[in-house]
C-alpha cells in the first residue's frame, strides 16, 4: 500500500561533459530515488580512485533496507577491471541501489570508451549531456529555461539575454528563471534590458561596443565603470578581441543575409546584424591595425605589462585610432 508509485531507474548513464546538464541528471536521480525512499543518501567517487572491492561494498545491499545513490564519476577513467566490475553490476542491479554513472563520452583506452554501449546494453537509462558549443544550442536552451519555467520569450529577447549574460549555461539558467519571476511570463527583450541594466558594463561588452564604433569617450567611461565594479582585466580584453574579430570577418562581406549566413560564419544572425552595423568607417588597414593590438592586448593583461588597466585604456585608444584610419 505504500509502495512508491514510481521506482527509480537502477541503472543510469549520464553522458557527455556540459556540467550543469550532468548535475541536473545527478540531482534528478536522487529527487528520484527519495521519492521512493526519503532517506535515500548520496555517495560520490572519482571511478579512477575505485577499486573492485569498494564498488562492491558500495553497491551491495544495506542490512536496513536503506536506500542509497552511488555516483561514479569520470568513468572515461575507468580500468578494465573496474569497467568489467561496473558492467557485471548493471546486468544484475540490486534493490534500494541507484547506480549513475558518468562518462563523457570519450576515453584514452578501448574498454573506458566501450563503457557506455555495454551499460546501453545492460538497460542503463541514458541522460545525454553533450557540450553546447553552437550558438543555436545556447539560443534553444535559453527558450527552453523560460518555457520550463512558465514563461514565453522570443528571438530578440533570447539574443538580448545571452548577449548580456554571456555563454555560462548556469548563469544563463538563473537569469532565465529570475526574468521569467519578474515579468509574470513574458520576457521579451525590454524586460531582459530593463533586469539586466549595467549587466553588459558587467561583462566587457559595452567597452567592446563604444570602442569599435570609434566612441572613444564612451568606451573609456565604460572602462572606468567596469574597473570600479572589479570586472577582471582579462575579461575585458577578450570582450574587445571578439568584437575586433567579428568585425573584420563581416567588413569583407559588405550586405549579407544574416540568416544565410550564420552557418558559414558561426555565429547567430543577431550578432552578424551587429557587426554589419559597426563595420561603417573601418577599412582594412584600419582592421588589420585592430587586430594587432588587441593580439598584443591578449599578453599585457596576462603579465606582459606592468599595469593591465593602463594597457586596456592605451588600446582602446588605438582602436579608435584605428577606426579612423582610411
Amino acid at each position: 500500500m505504500n509502495a512508491p508509485a514510481v521506482t527509480p531507474e537502477p541503472l543510469q548513464l549520464v553522458l557527455g561533459e556540459e556540467e550543469l546538464l550532468v548535475d541536473r541528471a545527478v540531482r534528478a536521480a536522487l529527487e528520484a530515488a527519495r521519492l521512493a525512499d526519503p532517506t535515500a543518501d548520496l555517495t560520490r567517487v572519482r571511478v579512477a580512485d575505485l577499486t573492485t572491492p569498494l564498488l562492491t561494498e558500495l553497491v551491495s545491499p544495506s542490512l536496513f533496507a536503506e536506500a542509497r545513490v552511488v555516483v561514479l564519476e569520470a568513468a572515461h577513467e575507468a580500468s578494465q577491471e573496474i569497467a568489467d566490475a561496473i558492467i557485471s553490476y548493471g546486468r544484475n542491479p540490486a534493490d534500494g541501489v541507484v547506480l549513475v554513472v558518468l562518462h563523457s563520452g570519450g576515453g584514452r583506452s578501448k574498454v573506458a570508451k566501450a563503457l557506455p554501449a555495454a551499460l546501453k546494453k545492460a538497460g542503463a537509462k541514458v541522460t545525454e549531456c553533450p557540450k553546447l558549443t553552437k550558438a543555436s544550442e545556447r539560443e534553444e536552451f535559453v527558450r527552453h529555461e523560460i518555457r520550463v519555467a512558465g514563461g514565453r520569450t522570443d528571438a530578440a529577447a533570447v539574443a538580448a539575454l545571452i548577449e548580456t549574460v554571456g555563454s555560462d549555461l548556469r548563469e544563463l539558467a538563473s537569469a532565465a528563471a529570475q526574468l521569467v519571476a519578474d515579468t509574470d511570463g513574458k520576457v521579451d527583450e525590454n524586460a531582459v534590458r530593463r533586469y539586466h541594466n549595467g549587466r553588459a558594463e558587467v561583462n566587457g561588452f559595452a567597452v567592446a561596443e563604444k570602442a569599435v564604433v570609434g566612441d572613444l569617450p564612451g568606451a573609456l567611461e565604460a572602462l572606468r565603470w567596469a574597473m570600479q565594479l572589479g570586472v577582471p582585466h582579462v575579461l575585458v580584453a577578450d570582450a574587445l578581441a571578439d568584437a575586433v574579430r567579428t568585425v573584420a570577418r563581416v567588413a569583407p562581406l559588405g550586405r549579407i543575409d544574416p540568416f544565410k549566413s550564420a552557418g558559414e560564419l558561426g555565429m547567430p544572425p543577431w550578432k552578424i546584424r551587429k557587426a554589419m552595423g559597426q563595420t561603417r568607417g573601418w577599412h582594412p588597414a584600419g582592421l588589420a591595425d585592430a587586430m594587432q593590438i588587441v593580439a598584443q592586448l591578449n599578453a599585457d593583461v596576462k603579465g606582459a605589462a606592468a599595469d593591465p588597466g593602463y594597457a586596456l585604456e592605451l588600446a582602446i585608444i588605438k582602436i579608435a585610432r584605428a577606426h579612423r584610419r582610411a
